[in-house]
């Protein structure tokens, strides 16, 4: 069994990063950033293309010092997930349970394969100008090689998929932004935080069920075996 969820994890892991990166790759190198598309026609669907230098869903975190911070931070918790994926494994929780970890995991691991080496691998990118005190962005398309825009560790995550369903204004007598416009769903995202937050939300949904362990046979003892054969 343990070997088994350990093996179905490890497939999640790479469908989700092989799906993450591929689609990453083929925006960066093909759309100039804030190209927008609709995706089949929808208006509530597109593409749109951009790049942050911070957490899930463009929060930032500081300036250059911060993104660092961040990007080890990032690398700190993947260790430690692999850890925990073993142990979660051993310990024998359900295969739904081990899944989600994996999702949670595998976003976290796409995210940081952008932080890491993006800003060596290709040529274009948002990047730290200490002259402005801020990330700037580019003009044209990325390409592979040339020098890299970034170093290790300062490279910025690319987001794509956006999703505005709702767009509408808020009550006049609603508090504080009354009359301001509203939109569902504002985030612009990649694959990898949509698995992250597809395992965290299937936790939280699915908990009662997730968090029971496995339970194993009880081993038969030799003395009730003796009782069987004599019964």
């Amino acid at each position: 069994m343990k070997a088994g969820k350990l093996s179905t994890s490890v497939i999640v892991i790479l469908l989700i990063l092989v799906v993450d990166q591929v689609v990453k790759i083929y925006i960066k190198t093909h759309y100039p950033v804030g190209e927008v598309t609709r995706l089949f026609g929808m208006d509530w669907a597109r593409i749109h293309f951009i790049e942050n230098s911070g957490m899930a869903w463009g929060w930032k975190f500081g300036n250059e010092a911060g993104k660092v911070a961040l990007t080890l931070f990032r690398l700190a918790a993947v260790i430690f997930g692999s850890f925990l994926l073993v142990k979660f494994a051993k310990e024998k929780y359900t295969r739904g349970f081990m899944i989600c970890v994996a999702l949670i995991y595998a976003g976290a691991l796409g995210n940081l394969i952008d932080s890491m080496f993006y800003g060596m691998l290709f040529d274009k990118g948002l990047h730290f100008d200490p002259a402005f005190g801020d990330y700037i962005g580019y003009e044209g398309i990325a390409k592979f090689g040339g020098h890299g825009y970034a170093s290790f560790l300062h490279g910025s995550v690319v987001d794509m998929l956006y999703f505005p369903m709702v767009k509408t204004h808020y009550p006049s007598w609603f508090p504080g932004v009354g009359g301001e416009p509203f939109e569902f769903f504002a985030p612009i995202f990649n694959i990898a935080d949509a698995a992250i937050s597809t395992g965290v939300i299937a936790l939280l949904v699915f908990q009662k069920r997730f968090y029971k362990k496995v339970e194993e046979p009880a081993a038969i003892t030799k003395t009730e075996i003796r009782e069987e054969q004599v019964s």
